[in-house]
């Protein structure tokens, strides 16, 4: 019991003197920075003389003497902490500063190449000294110090790290890379953190390329290295070399024999650059190399499709041909995997495919019946699938079955995103059949929606209704254009065309004019006439500058330039009038970002 009560008692001493120790390091802090420096200095010595084993100390010690220009009383402590200490390096750095500071700098030359002479192979003293120098800003001498060291240890990657980290402050890239790779090699585990130091400080396409040649030579020095293809298969990503980082992420999966997950990731990759080609190859190795029983088989084969589908519908310029072997491949994919909750996401895109690419709504509306009617698929897919259903539903004119479904994952789902999605659907659908006081009243509700898309077209609905209704003794003309814009929803181009032109003629010089060019605009893009789309667009933006559609179609149109027309230099002109003519514009900022991804601009 004695024995315990003693051990308590010292520890409580020690926790004691530790916050005495504190409080006296934060008063003399206070001191220093009020310029307050002898009273710095004496709380400071009286802690260092506590702590002589504490460098920290005995140096803000010699800061305080120094800022008070007492160089004799700093030289005096300094020789006599040589005298007791000879192997701490660092004294002849802090001796060194002292003679800087005094402009005898061939002095101070001399005791810092001292201290990088005399240093002993003790990792703990070669990291101090580096430190020293580092913190002083004499970076060749820190790199001088630790290349000493490596020498000494005999381990040239012993202190990789630190030289990377100097070279990076001097601005010295391809060393700064060399060492980071060799770093990368002492620290397997822990490739990921290395990607991120080389992805915050490689910022053009020559450093990356300089990267790439030097982990090309390192590869064929050493082969075996599952370091060095790591690395290289993250250059061709951020070089956005999808084909190379392919070629890298197959070679390592067989060499590992892995399951194909590091592949897949490249596919994904690939896939949201738009570089489907790649995104389909790397899919397409997993299928051919992996079992049916690879948990990334089908994951694999849905990516395959979902690739071909982005690819063929992409432009606008699919043929029938290509959406008939697309729809082979589908039924093929549904056929061997049934319908089910590992293939429920592929059922659904291959709905949404046949109702808005094949214009099959019978057959879209077989399937998600299908899909939906499945007790053991994830609700998010049964509550998208019921959200698609009301969609299709609507677009064959059945309006009571498409509001049913809606509500239905409105009340599921209440204040959950998808709950939003359902109600702005289901305010769009009551807007398109001329129920617009409760159309605007739901708009209003979803100005506040988390999603800003959502809430963005709230608004815009809700002020295009209020702006529009009851202009005149009727509503005839806003009726007629929701009928319009429900028509262009079916797919029913040729009447949503009669609509919008029996409008101009019922209501001549109505407030909608510029409404009825934007959507006769967007009606020319969907049936691919592309000069009328642009015509019409044009006169949008120039006719009616001062209107709500006026930045939606500059918008359209930069977007018609740059992908339709194949126009990059018309398509950047016009990105950079609406982020600057239109700042207010909720498509300024993807504007502007458009705009220097065209200019070439490095985009993170």
């Amino acid at each position: 019991m004695r024995l315990i009560k003693n051990s308590l008692l010292f520890v409580f001493m020690l926790i004691a003197a530790s916050h005495l120790s504190g409080q006296d390091s934060r008063l003399a802090n206070q001191y220093y920075q009020s310029g307050e420096y002898e009273k710095a200095a004496s709380v400071y010595k009286k802690l260092y003389e506590k702590n002589t084993n504490s460098h920290f100390y005995f140096q803000r010690y010699l800061e305080a003497i120094m800022a008070m220009e007492d160089y004799e009383m700093a030289e005096s402590e300094i020789k006599a902490q040589l005298k007791n200490k000879p192997d701490h390096m660092q004294l002849y750095v802090d001796y060194g500063n002292l003679l800087d500071r005094q402009f005898k700098h061939d002095e101070a030359n001399k005791q810092y190449q001292k201290a990088i002479n005399n240093i002993p192979p003790d990792v703990s003293v070669i990291n101090n000294l580096g430190n020293a120098f580092t913190r002083l800003t004499k970076f060749d001498m820190a790199i001088e110090a630790y290349e000493r060291g490596n020498e000494l240890m005999g381990n040239d990657k012993l202190f990789a790290y630190n030289l990377a980290d100097l070279y990076r402050r001097k601005g010295d890239v391809a060393k700064m890379i060399h060492y980071y790779i060799s770093a990368s090699t002492q620290h397997i585990n822990q490739v990921e953190r290395y990607k991120t130091y080389f992805q915050r400080n490689l910022n053009t396409d020559e450093d990356l390329e300089e990267m790439r040649r030097q982990l090309y030579e390192r590869i064929q020095e050493d082969p075996d290295n599952e370091i060095y293809p790591e690395l290289l298969e993250w250059v061709f990503i951020e070089k956005e070399d999808y084909r190379g980082a392919l070629r890298q992420a197959r070679s390592l999966d067989r060499k590992y024999d892995e399951d194909g997950l590091r592949v897949m990731n490249i596919g994904d990759i690939a896939y949201n650059a738009g570089d489907y080609d790649i995104a389909i190859k790397a899919f397409e190795y997993v299928t051919a190399n992996k079992s049916l029983n690879n948990r990334l088989y089908v994951d694999a084969k849905r990516n395959i499709l979902k690739s071909k589908r982005k690819q063929v519908t992409r432009n606008y310029d699919y043929t029938q041909a290509d959406l008939d072997s697309l729809k082979v491949e589908y039924l093929e994919f549904i056929d061997e995997f049934g319908i089910n909750s590992q293939t429920e996401h592929l059922v659904k895109e291959y709905a949404d495919f046949l109702a808005i690419y094949n214009n099959d709504l019978d057959g879209a509306i077989d399937v998600l019946n299908n899909l939906v009617a499945l007790g053991s698929i994830n609700k998010y897919v049964k509550a998208n699938s019921k959200i698609a259903l009301a969609d299709y539903y609507l677009m064959q004119g059945d309006v009571w079955e498409s509001t049913l479904l809606y509500s239905q994952v409105e009340k599921e789902f209440k204040e959950e995103y998808i709950a939003e999605v359902a109600r702005f659907n289901n305010a769009k659908l009551s807007y398109f059949t001329g129920n617009f006081a409760w159309a605007k009243e739901q708009f209003g509700i979803l100005k506040t929606a988390t999603s800003r898309l959502i809430s963005n077209d709230a608004i815009d609905l809700s002020i295009f209704i209020l702006d529009n209704m009851g202009l005149d003794t009727t509503d005839l003309p806003l009726k007629m254009f929701a009928e319009s814009e429900l028509l262009t929803y079916q797919n029913k181009f040729d009447d949503a065309f009669a609509k919008l032109d029996s409008i101009s003629e019922m209501f001549p010089e109505h407030a909608l004019e510029d409404d009825i060019l934007y959507q006769k605009a967007n009606l020319y893009l969907m049936i691919k006439d592309y000069e009328k789309a642009k015509e019409l667009y044009t006169k949008v933006y120039e006719d009616f500058p001062e209107e709500i559609r006026a930045d939606n179609a500059l918008f359209k149109l930069a977007e018609l330039y740059e992908y339709q027309l194949e126009d990059e230099e018309q398509a950047k002109v016009l990105y950079e009038k609406l982020f600057i003519d239109f700042s207010n514009s909720t498509f300024a900022v993807e504007a502007r970002k458009r705009y220097r991804i065209l200019r070439g601009d490095n985009i993170q």
